[in-house]
């Protein structure tokens, strides 16, 4: 009878296989516990009419408005708003909601209101975490539509 340690590999070769497969299913199962929802519904649409988008990205860019987002010591989310001069945006409508990029999905509206010229803070507190903020602000006719990064400790 052969006593070779080459008789266990078949074994050991199965048994690694087993391992992978494991830990693969475990993987699905938490990718699919944890995803939150539908990517995007409108992708085809929009890549048909990628030419409007560029239109759009054009215009917002001869703009020269300039959009800042940063928060305070309270974690509320406070907004620089200048023109192309560095003149501060006065007369505007915000539109803003705050979600979280990871994790579970959070979305909380955001209503500012004016603290100085071309200033605003929100009068929500963002609890601690990663944030983007969707801004849509309006002035004179004119639209500005941007997302801002923040981290609040």
């Amino acid at each position: 009878m052969d006593k070779s340690i080459w008789r266990w590999f078949p074994h050991g070769l199965i048994m690694s296989m087993l391992v992978v497969f494991v830990v693969d299913c475990w993987f699905i199962a938490v990718a699919l516990r944890s995803f939150p929802g539908a990517a995007g519904e409108d992708g085809f649409d929009l890549s048909n009419g990628y030419d409007r988008v560029l239109a759009a990205a054009a215009a917002q860019s001869a703009l020269g408005w300039h959009v800042a987002t940063v928060l305070d010591t309270s974690r509320r989310p406070v907004l620089h708003l200048t023109d192309r001069t560095g003149a501060p945006l006065q007369a505007v409508v915000i539109d803003a909601q705050a979600v979280r990029p990871v994790g579970p999905p959070n979305q909380t509206a955001l209503a500012f209101r004016p603290t100085g010229p071309g200033s605003y803070q929100a009068d929500t507190t963002l609890f601690s975490g990663q944030w983007d903020v969707l801004l849509t602000v309006r002035s004179g006719g004119h639209v500005y539509s941007t997302t801002q990064r923040l981290i609040a400790h």
